[in-house]
C-alpha cells in the first residue's frame, strides 16, 4: 500500500461566464510535502491519516504522548519507504495467488468472526488489510533475498554459546495437561460422569468447556510450576498420567484435569540444545545485519523532514 504519492488538488478559479477573461484551464497547486525520501513525497495530511490508523481504537493520548508517538511513527514511515523503494528497485513482487494463500493462513488464526472484528477494531476494509499484508510479505521476501541470505551460524559458534550459557539449558519439570471448565459444581459432576464412561477427553472438552482452549480439546500444552495458578499446580504435578482429577474450584469456575505427559527436570546436552542455540544466534545475526543494512540505506538516501509543519500540528 504505497501511499506516499504527492497529493494535489485542483481549484477552479472562475466559472466561465462569471468572471471576464477567466481561463478554462484549472490552476493546480501542490500541497507542501512534510517528508521527502529520494523522489517520494509525503504530505502532512497523508502522514496524519496513516498515523491515526496506527493507533488503537479510542486510544487516549496526552499532547506529549501524541507528539512522541508521531515522531517515532515518522521515523518508522521513512524506514518503511526506504525498504519499499529498494524492493521496487530489485523488482521484488508477489502474485495475487501468493497473497491469497497467506491471507487464508492468517484467517485460520482467527476463529469464528474474530477476523472481521479485528478489521472493525482497526478501522480497515478487507482490501486495505490485504494491501498491508502484501506490503509485509514483500518486505519479508526482500529481507530474505537481500539481507538475511548472508547470515550463517557455524558449529563452532554453537559450541561456544553452549559452553558459556550452560545454565540456560536447565529444564524444570513440566506437564502437558488438558482441562474442562464449567460454571458450577453440579455440571462438573455431570461431566465427570461422562468422562468416566471413557468418552475422549478432548471431545468432551470441545462440547462442554467454557475455556477458550475448548476448541483445542482443552489442551494447555506443556507448563512448569508457577506458570499456572497454585491450585492447578497442586493437582496436575501430583496426578498420574492419563488419570482424571476430581473437581478443582477456582475463580474461573470448576475444572477437571487430565495429564497427558510428564517431563522430568533435566539439563540439555549440546546436541539437544543445538537447534535452540542456532535459532538464538541466527536471530541475533539477522537483527545486526538488518540494522547495518538499514543504516546504509538511510545514509545513501536523500531525506528531508519539514519539522515546522509537524510541530505546528502538535501545538494545536
Amino acid at each position: 500500500m504505497h501511499r506516499t504519492h504527492l497529493r494535489i488538488f485542483s481549484l477552479l478559479l472562475c466559472l466561465c461566464g462569471l468572471v471576464a477573461g477567466c481561463s478554462s484551464e484549472p490552476v493546480v497547486e501542490a500541497l507542501p510535502a512534510l517528508i521527502v525520501i529520494n523522489d517520494q513525497e509525503i504530505t502532512k495530511a497523508d502522514f496524519l491519516v496513516e498515523f491515526e490508523q496506527s493507533l488503537q481504537k479510542d486510544q487516549q493520548l496526552s499532547g506529549i504522548e501524541r507528539e512522541e508517538l508521531q515522531r517515532s511513527f515518522l521515523v518508522q514511515l521513512i524506514d518503511r519507504e526506504l525498504i519499499h523503494g529498494e524492493a521496487r528497485r530489485l523488482n521484488i513482487a508477489l502474485t495475487d495467488a501468493d497473497v491469497e494463500v497467506a491471507l487464508q493462513g492468517y484467517r485460520e488464526d482467527y476463529p469464528g468472526s474474530s477476523f472481521e472484528e479485528m478489521l472493525v477494531e482497526r478501522g480497515l476494509t478487507l482490501e486495505a488489510w490485504r494491501e498491508e499484508l502484501k506490503e509485509s510479505l514483500i518486505m519479508e521476501k526482500l529481507l530474505e533475498q537481500a539481507v538475511y541470505s548472508m547470515v550463517s551460524v557455524s558449529d563452532e559458534e554453537v559450541a561456544a554459546y553452549f559452553k558459556a550459557n550452560r545454565d540456560q539449558f536447565d529444564r524444570p519439570e513440566q506437564v502437558r495437561a488438558r482441562q474442562i471448565v464449567v460454571a458450577d459444581e453440579a455440571e462438573g459432576q455431570e461431566v465427570l460422569g461422562i468422562l468416566r464412561q471413557e468418552r475422549p477427553f478432548a471431545e468432551v472438552a470441545a462440547e462442554y468447556s467454557l475455556s477458550p482452549d475448548a476448541e483445542q480439546g482443552g489442551d494447555l500444552g506443556f507448563f512448569s510450576r508457577g506458570e499456572m495458578p497454585p491450585e492447578f499446580d497442586e493437582i496436575v504435578f501430583d496426578l498420574p498420567v492419563k488419570r482424571l482429577s476430581d473437581l478443582v474450584q477456582s475463580e474461573y469456575g470448576y475444572h477437571i484435569f487430565l495429564v497427558e505427559e510428564k517431563r522430568k527436570a533435566k539439563r540439555l546436552n549440546k546436541k539437544e540444545a543445538s537447534d535452540e542455540i542456532r535459532a538464538i544466534l541466527d536471530g541475533r545475526k539477522k537483527e545486526e545485519v538488518y540494522l547495518a543494512w538499514l543504516q546504509d540505506m538511510r545514509a545513501r538516501a536523500v531525506i528531508s523532514v519539514d519539522w515546522a509543519q509537524l510541530e505546528k500540528n502538535e501545538r494545536k
